[in-house]
């Protein structure tokens, strides 16, 4: 059989529908074998779908439709050969077609000849209307969303009312709007952040490190650290490193909530919150507690890349016992991260400030940061809470001896 139904895979486990976020290939043409031909969105990642085979594509699916995994989504004439000059014919019938179309928006009648040419018109469903008339805003001022200029409910919500004693016609500058669907993985983490702050008892702590020792060692030895491992020494490796030390002083912190239930985990998955083109992501740093510094630097390196390109996979970001979060890189001074469930803290860091504080009885300038922890109140007491950020502190103030035992080159692998 020459005609390939393609279907959507899987894209791990518990996940039964996606959305076509972007079709990367247009219908009718020609695609290589593993091309990438569409932009997926599934609750936890955004996923390319390649081509599983050459020939000439038909779509089946529209973008923003939510599909089935397993569902077909587009046909591959595999007996069709690759056409020559094929960009060239592809234009003619979208310009024929689209002079084919101008006529009839010019013989269109307008629902509303009266209305000022600056806002589109439309006829209001029945429940903008109600709206509207409640209002008093006549619906030949308001710009329909819906098809063929149909004022939806949600445009009559938006709709403004005139100011009294004015009209709205005689407000000046820009006032255009965009409406744009969330994709399904904006949603999804919307859902999380509500039920996160719905059904967690949460609490933030705060506290401040003094970032001079870690300044010195990378000052120090970035250069020959970058020349032996591949990698930059930056400050997540050292947050990581502390973190993973306080996790196995508090287990409670390392531990979650199921039901009646609370799991600890004698392992350290550490999240890391890295932004990407489709919202934040958290790729997991497998038992961060036996990586190296460079070993740290490294996987957080290639996950950030993966996310930036869309390329992280579902099972890279699945699972975690504790995330950080660097609001920092952003200009952040001080937050109250939220915690990602069903895991029960997260570590916020912050940017760094040259501060005057106070040393042995004498004020100096030095590079202080913000900290913050959040944690769920039900499983995680305040002395956990504040021993856990105390011990954190203390590794990134003397980093030297508590996280590099006492030998900075040996504990930096160099």
């Amino acid at each position: 059989m020459s005609i390939l139904e393609m279907k959507v895979p899987s894209p791990g486990e518990s996940i039964t529908e996606v959305e076509i976020a972007t079709w990367l290939v247009k219908d009718g043409d020609y695609v290589q074998k593993d091309q990438p031909i569409a932009e997926v969105d599934s609750d936890k990642a955004t996923l390319e779908l390649p081509a599983e085979e050459s020939g000439i594509i038909t779509l089946k699916a529209e973008e923003g439709d939510v599909v089935q995994v397993g569902q077909v989504v587009c046909l591959i004439d595999m007996a069709a050969a690759k056409p020559e000059g094929a960009a060239p014919a592809a234009e003619a019938p979208k310009q024929e077609e689209a002079k084919a179309v101008e006529p009839a928006k010019v013989e269109a009648p307008k629902p509303a000849p009266a209305a000022p040419q600056s806002y589109a018109t439309g006829t209001p469903s029945p429940a903008a209307k109600k709206i509207l008339d409640e209002k008093g805003i006549d619906a030949a001022q308001v710009s329909g969303s819906g098809r063929d200029g149909r004022i939806s409910k949600s445009d009559a919500e938006l709709a403004a009312v005139p100011a009294m004693g004015g009209s709205s016609l005689t407000a000046t500058g820009a006032r255009s709007t965009t409406t744009t669907k969330l994709s399904v993985l904006r949603r999804k983490i919307a859902q999380r952040l509500v039920s996160v702050k719905n059904e967690t008892a949460m609490l933030t702590t705060f506290n401040e490190v003094d970032m001079s020792e870690i300044f010195r060692l990378r000052k120090q030895y970035k250069e020959e650290f970058a020349q032996k491992h591949g990698v930059g020494l930056g400050f997540m490796s050292f947050f990581t490193k502390a973190v993973t030390r306080a996790l196995q002083m508090y287990p409670d912190v390392n531990a979650s909530i199921d039901g009646d239930f609370k799991i600890n985990y004698d392992f350290c998955d550490i999240s890391i919150a890295v932004s990407g083109p489709k919202g934040l992501m958290v790729p997991v740093l497998r038992n961060a507690e036996n990586m190296s510094f460079a070993n740290v630097e490294g996987n957080i390196k290639d996950l950030a890349i993966k996310v930036r390109d869309g390329k992280i996979t579902v099972d890279e970001m699945t699972g975690g016992t504790f995330t950080i979060t660097n609001g920092g890189t952003f200009g952040s001074m001080l937050s109250t991260p939220i915690i990602n469930p069903p895991q029960s803290a997260i570590l916020g860091m912050h940017n760094i400030i040259q501060r005057p504080v106070a040393v042995d009885g004498q004020v100096v300038i030095r590079p202080m940061m913000y900290v913050a922890m959040s944690y769920d109140h039900r499983i995680i007491d305040g002395k956990e809470s504040v021993g856990f950020l105390v011990a954190v502190k203390e590794g990134i103030d003397n980093p030297v001896e508590i996280l590099l035992g006492g030998d900075e080159r040996k504990g930096l692998g160099l």
